[in-house]
């Protein structure tokens, strides 16, 4: 397998950030309040605050790697790109390509 360019992998960069940004919209739509004058039953209704609790911190982890993933498209054109944060060896491209917002070589993002 040859080894992507900067531009391959800013282009996987592009689609994994729209991707992402649509799923902090679905997961914000998904998220709304639940009135407590909706007639679900007691029972239902702790289902539904529970299942917004688990939709708010999938959107948490969703904001949170749309920032790394910004962070890095802003600095692809650093000379640490691709650079293991920790150990400073190269990251496989694979991995770059895979989990972008990863910092870190497999090996160090183990530790």
């Amino acid at each position: 397998m040859k080894e992507p360019s900067r531009q391959d992998i800013l282009k996987l960069l592009n689609q994994e950030i729209e991707k992402t940004k649509s799923a902090i919209e679905d997961y914000k739509q998904s998220s709304g309040p639940i009135a407590p004058d909706d007639a679900i039953g007691r029972v239902s209704r702790m289902d539904a605050i529970n299942n917004r609790s688990i939709v708010q911190a999938a959107q948490r982890t969703a904001e949170a790697k749309l920032s790394k993933l910004l962070y890095i498209k802003e600095n692809i054109d650093s000379s640490d790109f691709g650079l293991c944060a920790r150990c400073g060896d190269k990251i496989p491209a694979g991995r770059l390509i895979l989990k972008p917002e990863s910092g870190f070589c497999v090996r160090c993002a183990g530790k």
